[in-house]
C-alpha cells in the first residue's frame, strides 16, 4: 500500500498568522478554537510563552503574551476535563527540563498544579486515552541522547497531580521527538528517535490497549525514519505528515493508514513546503498544518478538505 494516492490540493489559508512563526510548540483544538502556544525561536533565544486561539485558521487573537510557564519548547499539551493543559517541555536559553504541570480553563490564567511524578523532561510523545493524560518517553537532555538521558517509560494520570507509573520499560526503543495517538481503541507510539549525538530516527509502529503491553504492528513502515512528524486521527485513518531526518532532512510527505502496518502515501498537486516540528489538527473536518521549520520557521497555516464520503481510495 507504499502507492501515492490522490488527495485534494491543501488550500493555505494564510501566508502569515498574526503569531510570530515558530517551530515546537504545544497545539490543540479546545472550545471551538485553534490553539498555539508557546515553542521555540532559536537556541539561544528565549522561548515564547505567548497564547493565540483562532476560529477559522486566518484570524488569530493573542490572549496571553506572557503566560507563566516558560517550560514551552517540545511540551505535552492536553484538551482534558474542559481545560487545557502544558507539561514538559525545555526553557530556554537556560536549556532546564520540567516536570511542572499547569492548566487552565481560557488560556488566560494558568494554575500550577504542582510537579509530576515522572522525571523533568522534553519532548515526550503524549496523548488522552482512557479517560486519563498519558506521558510517554521523552529524553532529561536534549543534547544529551544517551541511555541514562533517553526514556521509554509511561505515566498517566486522571488530574494531572496523581501519576501512576504504568511502566518503566515500554516494549518500543527509548526515544524522544515522537507521536503517540488513540486509534481503534488502542494507544499508538511511532517516530522518533534520538537527535544527538547519533541522530538516530525510527520508523517502527507499536500499539497498546493498556499502555503497559506493547505489540509492534511493522518494525519498518514505508515511510521513512524521522523526528519531529505531526500526526493527526481523521476519517477513520491515522495520518503522518513531514518530519526530518539527517540523511534526508525536512519532509513534505503525507501517509495514512488503517490499521498502522500497511501505509499509503497520499499525493497532491499544492501542498504545504517539507518541513517538521510544526502543528497538526483536525478541526471542522479538514486536517491543518501550522508553523514549523520550512528551511526557515515559518507562520503559515494551511488546511485539506478531505472529499465527501471519506478518505481517498488506497
Amino acid at each position: 500500500m507504499d502507492d501515492m494516492e490522490p488527495l485534494p490540493d491543501w488550500t493555505c489559508v494564510t501566508e502569515q498568522a498574526a503569531w510570530q512563526a515558530r517551530d515546537s510548540m504545544g497545539d490543540l483544538v479546545f472550545r471551538d478554537h485553534l490553539w498555539i502556544l508557546g515553542g521555540w525561536f532559536g537556541a539561544e533565544l528565549e522561548n515564547p510563552r505567548d497564547v493565540w486561539k483562532s476560529p477559522d485558521g486566518r484570524r488569530w487573537t493573542c490572549v496571553q503574551a506572557q503566560a507563566p510557564w516558560g517550560h514551552s519548547d517540545l511540551p505535552a499539551v492536553f484538551a482534558f476535563g474542559d481545560r487545557m493543559w502544558l507539561m514538559a517541555g525545555r526553557k530556554l536559553p537556560e536549556h532546564t527540563y520540567s516536570n511542572l504541570v499547569w492548566s487552565s480553563e481560557d488560556g488566560a490564567a494558568w494554575t500550577c498544579e504542582g510537579q509530576a511524578g515522572w522525571c523533568p523532561r522534553v519532548a515526550p510523545a503524549f496523548a488522552v486515552f482512557r479517560g486519563r493524560m498519558w506521558i510517554l518517553g521523552g529524553t532529561r537532555d536534549f543534547y544529551r541522547h544517551d541511555d541514562r538521558m533517553v526514556l521509554n517509560d509511561v505515566w498517566a494520570s486522571a488530574d494531572g497531580r496523581h501519576w501512576e507509573l504504568v511502566t518503566e520499560r515500554a516494549g518500543w526503543s527509548k526515544r524522544g521527538h515522537h507521536q503517540a495517538l488513540v486509534f481503534d481503541g488502542k494507544l499508538w507510539v511511532l517516530t522518533g528517535g534520538r537527535w544527538a549525538p547519533q541522530h538516530e530516527a525510527t520508523n517502527d509502529v507499536w500499539c497498546s490497549e493498556d499502555g503497559r503491553d506493547w505489540t509492534q504492528v511493522t518494525a519498518a513502515a514505508p515511510w521513512g525514519p524521522r523526528l519531529w512528524a505531526a500526526t493527526a486521527v481523521c476519517r477513520g485513518r491515522m495520518w503522518l505528515m513531514g518530519g526530518w531526518s539527517k540523511e534526508h532532512g525536512n519532509y513534505g510527505d503525507v501517509w495514512c493508514s488503517e490499521d498502522g502496518e500497511h501505509w499509503t502515501e497520499m499525493s497532491a498537486s499544492v501542498i504545504w513546503r517539507p518541513r517538521h516540528e510544526h502543528s497538526a489538527f483536525v478541526f471542522q473536518d479538514r486536517l491543518w498544518v501550522a508553523g514549523g521549520y520550512a528551511e526557515s520557521l515559518s507562520s503559515e497555516v494551511w488546511s485539506l478538505a478531505l472529499p465527501r464520503g471519506g478518505c481517498p481510495s488506497g
